[in-house]
């Protein structure tokens, strides 16, 4: 390596290297200050003219991303620049003077609950600017967690896309693909390790850095429950309150439908703002959409439908809402049947999150853990209809929306879709965008049942069990339980 690297930067020290390349402590000559800086040199794990042109499309991508990353948020690292030289490539970042979180362990032991409660505030919003960018950052751990000299701000670095990049090969049928697993063993889920990250991985990570900060010890040395496949962990940290337990056992389980859907449930969940996800009971989205000048309101579930009444007790009003306003009636109802695409396309990208349905045969598999409810039998015939119509608009509403996405009109159902669910960034960063990114996934949606389970003067509760086709070939049920008004 020559003494000035691309005639600008002038290496002081080596900081570190692995299988992707090395990294060192530089300083900028093109600069009055001599900004020190962090260098990256990445090699491709693999040498042939097309491999270097896919590494070179792609890292320019990833750089553009890191840039973007770097310059919206403090605590990650800013990008200077990227160049290549010799057919390898250089990244210049911002250096992050302090001490990693690895450094502090092993200088003080043990972290006391209140620095990890802190940690996690300060680093939660920063999973969740990362995770709102459609970037995961997939190798989180003490190492890589650096609290800034002076401030003792925690700043997260060394992103995994990248290395990725570097893992990129062609396989036997001449496709590109990737031929390593980016993460750390012991701090990646089981969907990382076998080369399907999600937002939730991230927060298992997370999740596990929290605890080896308060057991002072690896991931690795914790045992496991032979039961539930849950790592057993209280033991080692016996003076941690119930509360802060609880969220880390949630972020850690060990499948990602299990734990929180994003980094802001965890952080609200933290500060004892909702309720941590169980595997028992899961939140149900029922949601009233009130067509008459009332407010918007949440409703809980309920335990014991109500016994059904019939027609004549809505007001005609009311009754012309429901069986001529179906369009408007709907806009509620998606609000809660929107959650569903967002959740299966977060929880049922890794093999064992998804329930295989035979290809024969009557009989139905159980629904999938994270179903809301539990799948709806067929309406019965002693079920009084809200109107007079042989069948309710509730249920052609139903059925109506899912026809849309089945014949690929994806505007027609986003417009079916309430304002506040096309605004709602949580579910849809990036708009229509998401909405079609989860849908042309899916090959098809079978309304299998529709029924009315409760109803009275100004609500009807409505429960339905669909059956998705993936376009990968796989097949399971959903429940959904739904309220109009």
């Amino acid at each position: 390596m020559s003494q000035l690297l691309n005639n600008r930067y002038r290496i002081l020290q080596p900081l570190g290297s692995g299988g992707f390349g090395d990294t060192f402590l530089a300083e900028d000559t093109n600069l009055p200050s001599q900004r020190r800086c962090v260098i990256k040199k990445l090699r491709p794990v693999q040498q042939s003219p097309q491999i270097y042109q896919l590494v070179k499309e792609r890292f320019q991508r990833e750089a553009v991303i890191l840039e973007d990353l770097g310059s919206g948020h403090p605590q990650i690292p800013t990008l200077y620049a990227y160049f290549e030289i010799d057919q390898e490539f250089y990244l210049v970042q911002e250096w992050i003077e302090g001490e990693s979180l690895e450094q502090r362990l092993q200088g003080g032991g043990q972290f006391s609950e209140s620095a990890v409660r802190s940690l996690l505030t300060q680093l939660l919003p920063v999973l969740d600017f990362i995770h709102q960018s459609r970037i995961v950052h997939r190798d989180i751990k003490p190492d890589n967690i650096i609290l800034r000299a002076g401030s003792g701000q925690p700043v997260l670095i060394d992103f995994g896309a990248v290395k990725e990049t570097m893992g990129t090969a062609i396989n036997t049928a001449g496709k590109s693909t990737s031929s390593i697993v980016i993460g750390t063993p012991g701090f990646m889920p089981q969907e990382q390790a076998v080369g399907r990250p999600v937002f939730a991985s991230d927060l298992f990570s997370l999740g596990l850095t929290a605890i080896s900060l308060l057991c002072g010890c690896h991931p690795s040395e914790l045992t496991t429950d032979p039961l539930t496949g849950e790592m057993v962990w209280r033991d080692r940290a016996p003076m941690v309150s119930p509360t802060l337990a609880n969220v880390l056992d949630v972020a850690i389980r060990a499948h990602a439908r299990d734990r929180y859907p994003t980094a802001q449930a965890m952080l609200q969940a933290l500060q004892g703002n909702a309720i941590p996800p169980t595997t028992t009971s899961p939140p149900q989205p029922l949601v009233v959409v009130p067509q008459s000048p009332q407010p918007t309101t949440v409703v809980a579930p309920q335990s014991t439908p109500s016994t059904a009444i019939p027609a004549s007790g809505f007001s005609d009003f009311q009754k012309m809402l429901i069986t001529a306003s179906v369009v408007g009636i709907f806009v509620g109802g998606a609000i809660a049947l929107a959650q569903l695409p967002q959740m299966l396309r977060e929880t049922n990208t890794v093999e064992t999150t998804t329930v295989e349905t035979p290809s024969s045969g009557s009989a139905n598999p159980p629904p999938t853990p994270d179903s809301p409810v539990a799948p709806a039998s067929p309406p019965t015939s002693n079920q009084t209809p809200i109107s007079s119509v042989e069948r309710p608009p509730v249920y052609v509403a139903v059925e109506g929306y899912y026809d849309a996405v089945n014949n690929r009109n994806y505007e027609e159902g986003w417009m079916t879709l309430s304002t506040t669910m096309r605004n709602n960034r949580a579910l849809h960063p990036d708009g229509f965008a998401s909405y079609t990114e989860w849908w042309t996934q899916v090959e098809n949606v079978d309304v299998l049942s529709t029924k009315i389970i409760s109803q009275d003067q100004y609500s009807a509760t409505t429960q339905a069990d669909l059956s998705y086709q993936m376009k990968s070939g796989r097949r399971f049920n959903q429940g959904l339980q739904y309220q109009f008004v």
